[in-house]
């Protein structure tokens, strides 16, 4: 026997084996969908009788294995059915020829046969035959099992006779010698009159009683003849045959103890033999009473009825430590023989799979590395790939999940080995796949965001190597993109930067091909790929959404008065702190984005690539809103610390927008990053609210911009500052333009002024408009131009003021005087400086303008020596004097003295023609 049945459990030794095979072309489908009915009929209860019978069946089997049924019953074909085709009578007498033809295969063996005949009608099928059944069509053949019931009832008639025939104690005569293939040559010219011959052949035959006894569903009889076989065995050290005669009482003590089976197979098993309930739940009572029975009970039908209920607990039955000791003794029998290595695996897997009920996972791996170094006869690769997956499934079974990996592993290398002409890629790729989780391995990229890392990371890189180059030589580049793109994401901290090189240079080889996308990928079995998004190139720390510039940032309407139009809310205190991240980057910002406006948003990313990473297509994910991102490209140095990144978006509609992530392409993988993923992440909130467009409105004027501002800006005021020269009495106009460079009309217009100024005593109004010309263009339409006018006039009162020089010079304004004698005679007298100009004051002037004055001052002196008659006029027509010109071509009007007004106007006379004028202002002082 060369092939192992891998499938093998201890309960198959109570089963008769019965093999199903098509005759003649018969198309996959329809024989499996037969196959299918007949292999629900599995188990019958035997008629007036509380025994059970038990059928295995197979669609192929060795005709050498069959040779070995006298060694083991259940190895032995004992039922032949077949399945054919036949549409024409004429046909008929060859597929019957056929038939008989596949019966003489295991002929020697068989029990009963039968023959299932589709789409012949006719005289031919109304043809009463015991064996053979027609059917007009796949689909009109009700009773098959009918049919299959009946012919196990034949098969247990034909067991039940032989069973008796061999029991039976016949005096005098000649027991056979029962051998398997290999020992019929090494029998002849023994002395079959000894007495060690004849226990040799009476401990083989009780043994082969006993397998009959176990199939025909007597346990009790079974466990008492493979007792005396054992003693009958083991006095003439017949090995292979007492590890035969061990594991059958193995495997009787296995059904007894475990009714539901080892094997796996849904359905517990009715208790055969005359095993009660209450035997069952008594088996293991504390001082049950324990019975060994003398074989002499036994009789030609079987148990003695006085003593049935007793052998069931008797010392006869193995318990579940000594069953396990017993394969030990059974395998190191079968080690014997170099022909017995089948023999040896199959009970080393049954073995296993009773040491898995009883969870005994350590001893269960003994008998499994025991069966890895069983030499059998040159395996094809088909036969290896299937032995290393059965031992995977096996360490599965017990718990040794990386082991099992490990097998399934080696049976995926071994279907795309060096001598097979047609490497299976595809098995080898279904192979792998099955090998992840016994490493610590999964493809859903969130499993590695629960913290610390599980499992062996340099296996698993070569495992994930190994998925790509497999899905690579299957044609099928999306999965090698994708499964790239993994090994990228989720071992990126254990490549070294030579590694990481490697792999972004394949992954971009790959994505020139075929891009990655966010896709999910099913294979045909039905596995689902889950995308994978590049959350660490780059890896993004903070996330925070701006408000808007000020200059478009919205305000709350206020009156005139200054009174806000919102309402106080009452303030509610808990002492409940929500601490977590979701509900933190959930919650409402303080500040609105504008539909239609640019808004920000703030990522704090870094590059953990050894060389330049380059993103492109950087973008938002938005929910809430209709959302326009505007994606950006960027390139980040190599190892680079935290780098800020601004993206940006236009809001079409309003409500509530929540920042969900982000979208990147990099090398060629195009992903959504959401922030719920990003570990380690900061933020302050996600949630923004986007209120309706809101006019742009641009003004302009028509005097230069000054370059000091009259007082700092509060937050949500936009303040221009513009500069005017004005003497006292002057009056100057101010264009004030406005355009509408937005999308929404303008609605309203307000004009307010506000003097700031210490010295109101010195300050008239300075600031009139008139608006009615200006709002008749109201609303104004996008793109619209409106302009209205302000007047300025500087108007300073200087009557009963003390100190005014002193009082000017405080206020920061630039004082110089001089006493006036003659037009041709002055002394100039130095400016005041005894005290500093405080900035703050002299910065208060009005809002629209600022009004530089230069007083110039003449001061009474008298002059009693020189001139005593004008003593009396000069201290009249002591004064304060304007003096000042104005050419053409000068914008600024410049002070001067007398003197120099008179060297101006010759200069002025010598150089052309020339407007001037000379303005004398006298106050009395």
């Amino acid at each position: 026997m060369s092939v192992p049945d891998y499938m093998q459990c201890a309960e198959d030794h109570q089963t008769l084996l019965v093999v199903v095979q098509a005759v003649g072309i018969v198309s996959e489908e329809n024989f499996f969908r037969i196959y299918k009915r007949i292999c629900s009929v599995s188990q019958l209860s035997v008629r007036d009788s509380q025994r059970a019978l038990f059928i295995r069946y197979r669609h192929h089997y060795p005709p050498e294995n069959n040779e070995w049924g006298d060694f083991q019953t259940h190895r032995k074909v004992v039922g032949l059915i077949t399945i054919t085709d036949c549409f024409s009578p004429k046909d008929w007498p060859q597929t019957f020829e056929k038939f008989h033809v596949q019966k003489e295969i295991y002929g020697s063996t068989l029990y009963d046969s039968r023959l299932f005949v589709f789409g012949l009608q006719g005289d031919v099928a109304e043809q009463p035959r015991p064996d053979v059944a027609f059917y007009p069509n796949y689909d009109d053949c009700d009773s098959v099992e009918k049919r299959i019931e009946d012919f196990i009832e034949s098969l247990f008639i034909v067991l039940e006779s032989k069973r008796l025939d061999r029991a039976t104690d016949k005096s005098g005569d000649k027991i056979p010698l029962l051998c398997v293939p290999f020992e019929k040559k090494d029998f002849v010219g023994l002395d079959t009159d000894s007495r060690h011959y004849k226990k040799r052949c009476q401990g083989r035959m009780r043994k082969h009683v006993g397998d009959l006894c176990l199939q025909a569903g007597m346990l009790q009889d079974a466990l008492v003849h493979y007792h005396m076989s054992v003693e009958l065995l083991r006095s003439v050290n017949d090995f292979l045959w007492l590890g035969a005669a061990l594991e059958g009482l193995c495997s009787a003590s296995v059904i007894y103890h475990y009714p539901g089976g080892t094997g796996g197979k849904t359905g517990a098993r009715r208790l055969p033999g005359n095993s009660l309930p209450s035997e069952a739940a008594n088996r293991h009572r504390p001082g049950a009473q324990e019975v060994l029975i003398d074989p002499g009970a036994l009789t030609t039908n079987g148990i003695n009825p006085d003593t049935s209920t007793e052998i069931g607990r008797a010392k006869n039955c193995l318990s579940p430590e000594d069953i396990i000791d017993k394969y030990k003794e059974a395998i190191s029998y079968y080690s014997k023989y170099k022909n017995a290595g089948v023999i040896e695996l199959e009970a080393c897997v049954k073995a296993v799979r009773v040491l898995a009920i009883q969870k005994r996972g350590m001893e269960a791996s003994e008998f499994l590395q025991n069966a890895v170094y069983i030499n059998l006869r040159q395996l094809s690769e088909e036969e290896k790939i299937q032995r290393y997956s059965i031992l995977s499934e096996l360490y599965e079974l017990i718990g040794f999940h990386r082991k099992s990996a490990f097998f399934k592993r080696v049976a995926a290398m071994q279907c795309v080995a060096p001598s097979i002409a047609e490497p299976g890629w595809r098995a080898c790729y279904k192979l792998l796949l099955e090998t992840l989780p016994g490493y610590s391995l999964s493809l859903d990229p969130k499993d590695f965001n629960k913290g610390t890392h599980r499992g062996w990371a340099a296996v698993q890189m070569r495992l994930l190597h190994e998925l790509v180059y497999a899905s690579r030589r299957m044609g099928n580049p999306a999965l090698s993109v994708r499964h790239l793109s993994f090994l990228l994401q989720t071992m990126l901290d254990f490549l070294s930067d030579q590694e990481k090189k490697d792999v972004t240079q394949s992954l971009e080889n790959y994505t020139a091909k075929c891009p990655g996308t966010m896709e999910p990928i099913t294979l045909p079995d039905g596995l689902t790929l889950p995308p994978v998004p590049f959350t660490k190139l780059p890896i993004v720390r903070c996330v925070k959404l701006l408000s808007l510039p000020t200059s478009l940032r919205p305000q709350k309407v206020k009156s005139l008065l200054g009174q806000s139009m919102s309402t106080k809310s009452p303030f509610i205190y808990s002492p409940i702190i929500a601490h977590n991240r979701g509900e933190e980057r959930n919650k409402k910002i303080d500040f609105q984005w504008v539909q239609g406006d640019v808004c920000e948003v703030q990522l704090m990313v870094y590059n953990p690539m050894p060389f330049e990473l380059r993103v492109e297509n950087m973008g938002l994910l938005t929910s809430g809103v209709e959302f326009e991102s505007l994606p950006a490209a960027l390139s980040l140095p190599a190892e680079s610390g935290l780098y800020p990144v601004t993206l940006v978006g236009v809001p079409q509609t309003t409500g509530m927008i929540t920042v969900n992530g982000y979208h990147t392409t990099v090398f060629g993988v195009f992903s959504d990053c959401l922030l719920d993923n990003l570990p380690g992440l900061k933020t302050s909130g996600s949630t923004v609210e986007v209120i309706p467009a809101l006019p742009r409105l641009q003004i302009s004027t028509s005097l230069p911009r000054s370059a000091h501002s009259l007082q700092p800006s509060a937050g949500d005021e936009i303040a221009t500052n513009v500069s005017v020269q004005l003497f006292n009495g002057e009056t100057q106009q101010l264009a004030i333009t406005l355009e509408n460079i937005g999308l929404e009309p303008l609605e309203q217009l307000e004009v307010t002024s506000k003097l700031l100024t210490t010295k109101e005593k010195l300050y008239g109004d300075f600031l009139s408009w008139k608006l009615e010309e200006t709002l008749a263009q109201f609303p104004l339409q996008p793109g619209k131009v409106a302009t209205f006018t302000i007047n300025i006039k500087a108007k300073l009162d200087f009557s009963c003021q003390e100190n005014l020089l002193q009082d000017l010079s405080d206020d920061g304004i630039s004082v110089s005087g001089f006493p006036l004698s003659s037009p041709f005679r002055q002394v100039v007298r130095p400016r005041v400086e005894s005290r500093p100009t405080n900035p703050s004051e002299g910065s208060k002037t009005g809002d629209l303008g600022h009004v530089k004055r230069q007083l110039f001052h003449a001061g009474k002196e008298e002059e009693e020596e020189e001139e005593k008659e004008g003593e009396e006029a000069a201290a009249a027509d002591s004064s304060l004097m304007h003096v000042y010109y104005q050419r053409r071509t000068h914008e600024e009007r410049s002070p001067c003295s007398s003197e120099q007004l008179l060297s101006l106007l010759l200069l002025e006379l010598l150089e052309g023609p020339c407007q001037m004028y000379v303005a004398l202002w006298v106050f009395p002082s």
